[in-house]
Order: structure tokens, then sequence, then C-alpha cells
């Protein structure tokens, strides 16, 4: 605590003493990001730089650490003239992983490292899903994944030290039950993989962690129950009229807590992926998009919590390795404000539930899909293609300036402390009376999508803080329709699919035009907050001249 702080004790919030509470940056903790190659582009690595040291993240994941762009396990020499030269055990080589590893932990970041896809020389199946022809499929010989594995691991220990590899994340996989594309193999398969992966990592050294399954969303049916997805269980979801209603429930997460447990294998954590949103087949065929309702993140995790609580790992750690408002790489919501109100909306609910909750993915340099069509294609980034900050990335950066410590929470947003210096800063928002709990579903066009905006009322925010140094000043910003809409002023050029360098810098100036203005503390020591948020609108509010946290 710096000499000038305010002791907690003497903070009044709306006229009361407020217990403290402990406040995770459960935001920053872990971000997400496309594939590993990406990481090699410039562009990307100086986004990742800007968002790392913004955000205070801590960790980064992505996948494809074993796809054959990034040239880790070899079979053959692969000269390119003529066949390839078989060699007479496989050839590990980590020359790109490393340029990739050392940059994160340059920027203080270290790997969520998620062990995938197959070699291709591996796979059983090859080309199974993206332009960039991943291979998810078991493995050929799971002692030469095994080896793959092991191999990789101690390379890092010779590499970084044991130590710094023991604060590491090992998942298993990404996304199994999505069969075929992010798995070729059945719900046992995975489960095996899981088994000899976690038996290679820990003969290295029992510290390290490791976890599973990373599956995809909760279902309220049964497709998964079985070894592979049953698209008949999906019938009656599709065809539901209050999905809200049906009994969600996470994938594999029961079966493979009990699987490992009968085996005695070590969980350190559970991953899964929370998008409140599904894909479930009609009876003819068709997909039906699912749009749940806006808690349904803090639901999810509450009965994940009470899950892993009764089970054989209690104390194994929660990691939710992909979340975002959907799990579209095309949708234009992710472009909004609507975007930005309603992650803050459920950050701030479920920052004490979760050991991370990885926001999917920091950058539009993303390639799943192929590169972006236009500026803004509804990516995922924080940040699009050209360096832009969208909406979303100003929430996050709202978040990360609060304390980690929490005075008070209410339905429109937090006041927290920060332990080291006492600076007082808060987040509001107005997710629309007019949205009742409905969740934000995605919209075809971009101009569907700002149909959004006529949703109202706006929202009155009153709240008085007691017992601050007279004369101290605080910073507000806001982000609204009117400031920081940088997709909105996009759509005003007539939505150009390749901007000029004028037009480039034009909404870069719109992206960071946030309201601002300061307060200062009269002499009576009591800050008077009374803001009228406008539908949508984001608003931190932070005090001047403390040290910021690190």
């Amino acid at each position: 605590m710096t000499s000038d702080a305010v002791p907690a004790s003497r903070l009044l919030i709306d006229g009361e003493e407020r217990d403290e509470t402990a406040f995770p940056h459960v935001w920053s903790a872990c971000i997400g990001a496309g594939r590993a190659n990406e990481a090699l582009r410039a562009d990307w690595q100086r986004q990742f730089a800007e968002v790392a040291a913004a955000l205070n993240v801590k960790y980064v994941r992505f996948h494809g650490l074993f796809h054959d762009d990034m040239f880790v396990y070899r079979e053959s020499y692969g000269g390119g003239f003529g066949p390839n030269s078989p060699l007479p055990s496989p050839v590990y080589t980590f020359s790109y992983v490393d340029k990739v590893f050392d940059f994160l932990l340059e920027q203080g970041v270290r790997p969520f490292v998620e062990l995938g896809f197959m070699p291709r020389e591996l796979a059983t199946q090859t080309e199974t899903l993206f332009w960039w022809r991943a291979h998810c499929s078991p493995p050929k010989d799971m002692a030469r994944w095994a080896e793959l594995v092991t191999r990789t691991v101690e390379h890092w220990v010779d590499r970084y030290g044991l130590d710094e590899v023991r604060r590491w994340r090992f998942e298993v996989w990404n996304e199994p039950n999505l069969v075929p594309h992010f798995w070729t193999g059945t719900k046992t398969q995975y489960f095996e993989l899981y088994e000899a992966t976690v038996r290679a990592i820990k003969a290295i050294d029992p510290e390290l962690k490791v976890g599973g399954p990373s599956t995809s969303v909760f279902v309220p049916d049964d497709r998964y129950k079985g070894e592979t997805e049953d698209r008949s269980a999906m019938v009656e979801t599709a065809a539901a009229t209050d999905v809200d209603a049906l009994d969600w429930r996470p994938v594999w997460i029961e079966d493979f807590l009990a699987w490992c447990a009968e085996r005695e294998l070590p969980v350190d954590f559970v991953s899964t992926h929370l998008y409140p949103t599904d894909y479930a087949y009609g009876a003819d065929g068709q997909a039906v998009q699912i749009t749940r309702y806006a808690d349904a993140t803090y639901d999810d995790l509450t009965l994940l919590r009470a899950l892993l609580r009764d089970s054989a790992y209690p104390d194994a750690e929660i990691h939710i390795t992909e979340w975002s408002t959907s799990p579209s790489s095309r949708d234009f919501i992710h472009d909004t404000v609507f975007a930005a109100t309603s992650i803050t909306r459920s950050y701030l609910q479920c920052a004490s539930l979760a050991d991370s909750i990885s926001y999917w993915t920091f950058t539009d340099v993303f390639e799943e899909g192929g590169a972006g069509i236009g500026p803004f294609h509804g990516g995922f980034g924080l940040i699009n293609e050209d360096g832009v900050h969208k909406p979303t990335y100003h929430a996050f950066t709202m978040l990360e300036r609060l304390g980690d410590r929490l005075l008070l929470a209410t339905p429109d947003g937090v006041v927290t402390r920060d332990s080291r210096t006492s600076a007082v800063s808060a987040v509001f928002f107005n997710y629309p009376d007019g949205m009742g709990l409905k969740g934000l579903s995605a919209r075809g066009t971009y101009a569907a999508t700002r149909e959004l905006a006529a949703v109202g009322p706006s929202r009155r925010i009153r709240h008085t803080i007691e017992g601050l140094e007279p004369g101290s000043t605080f910073l507000v910003e806001v982000l609204d329709w009117e400031h920081g809409n940088v997709a909105e002023a996009w759509y005003a050029l007539g939505a150009p699919l390749n901007l000029t360098r004028a037009q480039r810098e034009h909404l870069g100036r719109v992206a960071d035009s946030l309201r601002a203005y300061t307060l200062t503390v009269p002499d009576d020591g009591v800050l008077k907050l009374d803001v009228e948020l406008a539908p949508w609108a984001v608003m931190s509010l932070r005090q001047s001249g403390r040290e910021a946290r690190g």
C-alpha cells in the first residue's frame, strides 16, 4: 500500500462500510488465439504484445501445435523433389515452436498448451477441417504419440527449466466430441489418448499440470451419451420453443472424471467451452442455431463447480478454454458495442467461478475459415486484422483496470479497490431492460445486427463513495453507440471490404474516441456518482495518480 493510500475501513459505499472479498481477474488469466503458425506473423505478434500489456494477460492458448506447418514430427525427409525419403525413426524439430514460445515468454505470458492436432504421418485420417487441413484423428500408434508428447515436453524443460514448465498447463486435444471435425474417433478413444498423454507427462515430472476433456458447450439432450454424436437425439432440442427450460448439461465431463478415477489417472484441471449458443439438427437434417439466455454462462459454471465438488477430483482447477458470445467467426455481433456489454456483464458475474475464462480470441488474425472478408466481418478478435480496436477491446481494458478486492456488486456493475495502492475503481454497464434475459443471437448481416441499437431504455447509475482524499480525481470513460462504435463508423463509410490508408486511420481514431471526463472529490471526501448510461453503454471509473496494478 502506498503512503497516501486510503485504508479500506474508511471507505463507505452508499453510506455503508462494505466487507471486502477477493475479486480475481478471470478475463485476463488466459486468452485465445487461432493456431500456432499464425503466431509467427509480425502483425499477430504486434497485436499480441499490445493486448498482453494492456490486459495483463497471464496465459495464451491456440490450436495446431503439432500440425504439419509447425514441422515438429517427421517420418520422412520431405525434400520437395521426387518421393520423400523415409527416415529410420521419427525426427522432432522445434525451431518454429521455439520462436513462438520464446516470443510469448518475452511478453511475460505463458503458454496454455493445447496438445494437438495429429501430425499427418501419425494420423489415421487426414484433412478433417479448415482450409489449412487440420488432421484430427487418433494416432496410428499410441506409443508414438506418447513419444511425441514426451520429446516435446522434455525439450521445453531443457529450454526453459522445470520450474517454469511446472507453471504451464497441458490440455489434451480440443473439442473431441465434435466428430468427425475435431476428432474422428470415439469417446473411449479420446479417453485412451488422455491416458497415454497424462502418463507420459507425469513420467517426466509429477508436478506438471495436465487436464481435459476440452469439450464443446453444454447440451440439453443425449447427443453425446454414446461413443459418437447422435443427431437423432437433437430433434426435440431443435424444435423446442423454450430452450432455456431444457436441462443443459456438460459434455463428457462426468464420464471423463469417472473413467479417470477408475484408472487412478491424474486430472489437475477440467477444461471445457461454454459458448452460450448451440446448434441442433432438426428432423429435416438442417442445423438450427439456439441462443441461450444471458445468465447461461453463470448457471453452467455453477453446475460445473457442483459436479466437480462431488467427483473424485474436487480440487481440480476449472478452465474455460474458449468462451465468447458465439462460436462463429462470422458473427457480426463480435464487432459491436452489444458484444462489449454482454461480455462485461458475464465476466463480472462469473469472476469467482473459474480459474480462467479464455476469450476466443484476441485477434482477427484468425484463419479457420480463411482470412476475413472485410475489416469487420464478425471475427472473434478484440482487434481486427488492421489493428483497429473493437468495442470488446475497450470492455476488456475497463475490466482490467478494476482492483483485486470487491467492495460492491450490483446487477449493473461493481466497485473495487486495489490491495496494493488502495485505488478505487468501478465498471458499470447498461444491458438494456428491453432485452430481459435474452442472450445475443447471431445476425446474418451487420445491418440486421445494428437493429439491437433500438433496444432500451437508458439507465441511471447513482452511488456515493465516502472516505476519499479531497481533491483526488477520477477518470471516467464511456463506450456506447456514439463513442468507440467503430463498426458503425465503417458501416457509415459504405462497409468497404478493402480500406484505404485514410479510412483505416479514420476508423482507428473513431475506435479509440471514447467519451472521457474527470471527476474531482470535494472537500468532504465524498464522490457522488450520478450518470445516465445509454443502452449498451459500458463505463469505467478509475482513480487517477495511483500506480496501476501489475
